[in-house]
């Protein structure tokens, strides 16, 4: 069956997949860059080609092109994003309630070893603006520690009418086009870069394009007629050996439903162009102050989007590649220009990627710290001659915690109709570089040979043979149960 020959086909590429030794020292490699870290919203892969400086971004840098990450939700994603820990050893599971959000991230004192601390304790100055984690409060919660600059908001994804709590203090903004958040922390993070007097880190993590779609409004009529990109997945019904919380979904969308989503696509494309011209505006400001030859500027989203694929109404959270399948893209001096890295890579390599390229010694700034990622530094520099290579992962892990719906979840609308919305039961999932594997709390399974089915329509979990769900089985239980080296 093709299902078993992909299998095999990649248990024999993994067992050869090498990856490049580390970033050799030379006279176009920074010995402790600057890094500018853009984090990005619910930013699916379909709006890249909307954003010129990030196109540019790729032409002159490292684009990682199987990049996942370990929970297409929120909050889950961002504490592996600080942390460089899978949300099994987060204990960040959602967005809201006892295992959810900025409470469950401090009750676990992810803080503490958050690659901040490192970065901070190593002599960087570090800024974070814009969104950081869901339930944080800038009229209460104040500064996390370890960083040195502080603009921080809550519920922002109105883009306007919104408080950022600057280095303690709340920052009222309202509804002239001056407030758009998206430019209001361009401009925060202007300022710090141009008063940092020392190695430095900011991540500028903007709200969108997360819904409501908000653009700003110098782009409020852009692209008028633009159509969505559309998929085979698009409306399609399911397989008759889907799971059972996707089976249910007998009817398609209706054409309401898809102008609705064509709208929505072309807002969300809106609201990536005030992003973008951020990008640019920083790249800028780098270079007129001399620094763009030791700054590192990367690219990235906290999860993807689905927009009417597999016939549900614009959200997340599923095994889906729409969901889990984000952008990485890095740029800098000495990082090989147009370059692609196809290796399997996910959000929790951050972490480890921001401590290495700081030039800092992991077990003296971090040493209660257990990291599930390793560093993606060596792939961003030109191999040298007669370098070793080492082993590198074969599978991403994805993990998910169905939650109830919550009112003040913006990723859990009460309001949404329940038969075409993705809340997927409990689940853990494997994403190889031919194969999309699920194990659901309910006991059914699904496999997708993305040789065969690229966009993910058959679950050909019954084709397999005894032998290689096993193997499968294993292979995500050891992953779903690891920590640190074990990973």
């Amino acid at each position: 069956m093709k299902a078993k020959a992909s299998i095999k086909l990649f248990a024999a590429i993994a067992g050869l997949l090498l990856l490049g030794p580390a970033a050799a020292e030379g006279p176009h490699v920074p010995r402790r860059p600057n890094i500018v870290f853009i984090l990005t919203d619910d930013l699916s892969l379909n709006l890249l080609p909307y954003m010129p400086h990030v196109l540019q971004m790729q032409q002159n840098g490292v684009t990682f092109t199987n990049y996942f990450v370990a929970d297409s939700l929120c909050c889950p994603s961002r504490a592996s994003i600080f942390t460089g820990r899978y949300p099994h050893n987060t204990g960040v599971l959602a967005n809201v309630g006892p295992s959810g959000g900025y409470a469950a991230f401090r009750a676990h004192s992810l803080e503490s070893v958050s690659f901040v601390e490192a970065l901070s304790a190593g002599g960087y100055r570090t800024a974070m603006l814009g969104k950081y984690l869901n339930g944080y409060q800038p009229t209460i919660n104040g500064p996390d520690p370890g960083w040195s600059d502080w603009g921080v908001g809550g519920y922002g994804y109105n883009e306007f009418d919104y408080y950022l709590n600057q280095n303690g203090q709340p920052v009222r903004y309202g509804d002239e086009p001056a407030d758009y958040l998206t430019d209001v922390i361009s401009g925060l993070a202007a300022n710090f870069i141009q008063g940092a007097r020392q190695p430095y880190f900011v991540e500028v993590a903007t709200f969108a394009p997360h819904k409501p779609y908000v653009p700003a409004p110098r782009d409020a009529d852009a692209y008028p007629n633009l159509r969505q990109p559309r998929t085979p997945a698009f409306n399609a019904a399911p397989s008759p050996d889907a799971p059972a919380w996707l089976a249910r979904i007998t009817t398609p969308l209706n054409s309401s439903v898809v102008a609705d989503i064509e709208n929505f696509f072309r807002l969300r494309v809106r609201s990536v162009l005030a992003v973008d011209q951020m990008i640019g505006d920083l790249q800028a400001l780098v270079a007129s102050l001399g620094q763009q030859n030791n700054t590192i500027f990367i690219f990235s989203s906290d999860n993807g989007y689905h927009m009417g694929e597999y016939r549900l109404l614009p959200g997340k959270m599923t095994a889906f590649d729409t969901d889990i399948h984000v952008p990485l893209v890095m740029t800098g001096p000495g990082i090989s220009a147009g370059s692609v890295v196809s290796a399997l890579t996910q959000n929790v390599d951050l972490a480890p990627t921001f401590i290495q390229l700081a030039g800092i010694d992991l077990a003296r700034a971090l040493p209660s710290a257990i990291i599930d990622g390793r560093s993606l530094v060596q792939w961003l520099y030109p191999v040298p001659t007669g370098s070793q290579s080492q082993s590198w992962r074969t599978a991403a892990l994805v993990e998910h915690l169905q939650v109830d719906r919550v009112e003040d979840d913006p990723d859990m609308e009460s309001s949404t109709p329940r038969i075409h919305f993705a809340n997927p039961p409990t689940y853990q999932a494997i994403r190889t570089l031919t194969a999309t594997y699920v194990e659901y709390v309910t006991g059914e399974k699904e496999y997708h040979d993305l040789l065969t089915d690229p966009y993910e329509l058959i679950n050909a979990y019954e084709s397999l043979d005894p032998t290689t769900q096993t193997n499968l089985h294993e292979q995500l239980s050891a992953l779903h149960n690891c920590q640190g080296a074990s990973c």
